[in-house]
């Protein structure tokens, strides 16, 4: 196909998804997305993920790139596809951009949250589909001391789902923002890098939970940050609380009317 290239933001409840990723007789959100497509445009459409989320996790601006026929404006392909996809997908943005966009090798950095649940209701229905409820005391300053240990790059062996990654990488990833933040009745972790690896963000929040519930020292979470393999990380945290927040990329790849 020869046609306009898309961006397209997400939000998505992930809680009815098997993940992203298309998978044989099961819900994702990339499936969703390239059924409705593949309708619209009388061809399959192949959707590119900026990150491809686990089962669970949710989106407020997960990017998707799309190649659509031209006739396909940005605005009349965001409207059609809103009237027909489900529920619990929305597309809030739709904008045209440069031929070599690519909505994973592109972007420049990806933001995610997480949210924690600490008062008496964070266990009600209409909470734990988008928090993790945590019945223990918190110390927020050990939270905060390892949200400051994780700033700038290091290699995230400790903290990554062993084999996931190429034989050769590296597993360095630079952090730029991390910091907890109070809400009411609870915390959100914000987390801004170049990259992440997979179950990464869930392993930090496990682990740093440990950390400030008194579970296990501070020194441990600092260890992990130069550690070989992930023996000593804490278990995931679930995937109800984490959210994609923003993917960035290069002003230059955008087009304007």
């Amino acid at each position: 196909m020869s046609g306009r290239v898309l961006q397209l933001v997400l939000h998505y409840d992930g809680t009815d998804f098997s993940g992203w990723q298309v998978q044989p007789e099961t819900r994702t959100v990339q499936g969703v997305l390239e059924s409705v497509l593949a309708r619209l445009c009388g061809e399959p459409v192949r959707v590119t993920g900026a990150g491809r989320t686990d089962a669970g996790v949710h989106a407020r601006g997960q990017a998707a790139g799309v190649e659509v026929p031209s006739h396909w404006t940005p605005d009349r392909l965001k409207h059609v596809l809103n009237a027909q996809l489900p529920d619990d997908v929305f597309v809030a943005t739709a904008q045209a951009m440069q031929p070599e966009f690519h909505a994973r090798y592109s972007a420049t950095s990806r933001r995610y949250s997480y949210a924690v649940g600490l008062d008496e209701t964070a266990r009600s229905p209409f909470r734990r589909r988008w928090e993790w409820p945590v019945s223990k005391p918190i110390d927020s300053d050990a939270l905060a001391w390892c949200a400051t240990a994780l700033l700038g790059e290091h290699r995230f062996f400790g903290f990554a789902v062993r084999g996931t990654a190429p034989v050769e990488d590296d597993h360095r990833c630079e952090i730029r923002l991390a910091r907890w933040r109070t809400v009411p009745g609870g915390a959100v972790f914000d987390v801004e890098a170049n990259r992440f690896l997979h179950h990464m963000v869930r392993f930090l929040i496990g682990t740093m939970i440990e950390v400030a519930t008194h579970q296990r020292p501070r020194e441990e979470f600092a260890a992990l940050l130069t550690a070989e393999s992930n023996d000593e990380v804490s278990p995931p945290a679930p995937a109800c609380g984490l959210c994609l927040e923003q993917v960035t990329y290069p002003a230059a790849l955008y087009l304007t009317d």
